[in-house]
């Protein structure tokens, strides 16, 4: 009985039914709310749509919330399966393989409402003093004007004390991800202090995508890939990608009129 048992699940297995390798994986990770956070039952937006990819694809996950760059470089390493989640940068691709989107972000500028900001192309923020945390990606035209000088930046640690800054007058902008800023303002300030703030309708970029990325020297990070990616696209196709993003809320102002670069 026993040995019949063993041979239907293998037939299972090799029929598509089951996984053949299902596994607990370890995913490094950092904190980043409302995306990727300890605080949250679900751990964080982004961290649930990799999580339930996974678990289509038969593998459970476990993550360990580390500093973001210990949780890339330690991935880099090989001490862990696979880090989530992060944007795409020609060094990352070098370094690692990234899966397919898991979400594209929506990166806008923030700035008091008290400011007449307006801008059509990244130059026209030349002359706001802008707010920047150095290990973020952003896009590569925004970083090239930093070092050329034509932006003025204030190197900041995060997002928080950003906004912090932003409301004691220290900076004037600060690129921030839409959901990333709502979270912050819902859980750190007061509404008077929230309805202050605005964000520009023009995004910094429409094509922000964010990735897992698993360290390609690792024998199974190939077929994790294959079979994260398969999750993904069947997560997406039943709607359940699209249910998490939605749980996300901000202001109501600051949806209206999205404008793409």
């Amino acid at each position: 009985m026993r040995r019949a048992l063993s041979v239907f699940i293998l037939l299972l297995a090799a029929a598509g039914l089951l996984p053949a390798h299902a596994s607990s994986l370890r995913i490094a990770t950092g904190e980043l709310p409302p995306y990727a956070t300890a605080s949250r039952p679900d751990q964080g937006v982004a961290l649930q749509i990799v999580r339930r990819a996974f678990e289509l694809a038969g593998h459970e996950v476990t993550y360990h919330f580390l500093p973001w760059s210990r949780a890339q470089q330690e991935t880099l390493a090989g001490r862990w399966d696979a880090t989530a989640y992060w944007g795409a940068s020609d060094q990352r691709r070098r370094d690692f393989l990234l899966s397919d989107n898991v979400l594209t972000e929506q990166w806008v500028i923030v700035h008091r409402r008290e400011l007449a900001v307006d801008w059509r192309q990244l130059a026209d923020l030349k002359p706001w003093r802008i707010g920047v945390i150095r290990d973020y990606t952003y896009t590569p035209e925004f970083w090239a004007l930093v070092k050329a000088g034509t932006l003025q930046t204030d190197n900041t640690p995060d997002d928080l004390l950003g906004l912090r800054k932003l409301l004691a007058g220290r900076i004037d902008l600060i690129p921030m991800e839409r959901n990333v800023a709502c979270d912050l303002l819902a859980r750190n300030f007061s509404n008077a202090e929230a309805a202050r703030l605005a964000a520009h309708p023009r995004l910094l970029t429409d094509s922000f995508t964010t990735h897992l990325m698993l360290p390609p020297q690792l024998p199974a990070s190939r077929t994790l890939l294959e079979a994260f990616n398969r999750g993904l696209a069947s997560l997406k196709a039943s709607g359940e990608h699209a249910r998490i993003l939605a749980s996300v809320r901000c202001p109501r102002d600051w949806n209206n009129g999205v404008k793409h670069p």
